[in-house]
Formats: structure tokens, sequence, C-alpha cells
């Protein structure tokens, strides 16, 4: 499965804008991520292992948060995931 990396997380994929990953779900295939690049796991997840309410992650273009199964829902190697990190600011 392939996951995309946002531009400011890339710093911690070695600047790649793509991992290939494996895992039989969203949750695996994170995590598997994580193990291959450790620093990133500090973004995009809380100590106590739950995915940090600003990031946003697409199953190919269904967020994650209103799929049945959430981070447990299965995926296959044609998948890909995108990860979108919220954007707050204004005045």
């Amino acid at each position: 499965m392939k996951i995309f990396i946002p531009t400011p997380l890339r710093a911690y994929t070695g600047k790649q804008d793509t991992v290939e990953v494996g895992g039989a779900t969203i949750h695996e295939a994170l995590g598997g991520l994580t193990s291959r690049y450790p620093d990133l796991r500090k973004h995009l997840f809380t100590d106590d292992g739950k995915l940090r309410s600003f990031v946003n992650v697409y199953l190919n273009d269904e967020d994650i948060r209103y799929l049945d199964a959430k981070e447990q829902t299965a995926v296959s190697e044609k998948d890909s995931l995108s990860i979108i990190p919220s954007i707050a600011g204004g005045c």
C-alpha cells in the first residue's frame, strides 16, 4: 500500500512524498510507517496510541473517521492512504 506524506512531515521520512508499506488494516499500515520512521510517530499519534485529532487520514478518497471500522478497516496493496494535517489559523 502507498501512503502519501504531506510536505510538513516529509522531514521525518527522508523527504519522501510516498512510502510503500504492508499491512492488512489501516492501523497496521500506519504502524509499519511509524516503525520505519519512528520520529513520525509523535506527529501522528498521542502517547496512548490514538491518532491525533488534527491528523486526517483518507483511505483512497474516504475520510477514515466516517468508515464503519475506522482504523481497523481492511486494506489491500492497491489502496492508498493520504495523511492530511489540519491547518488552523485566521484572525
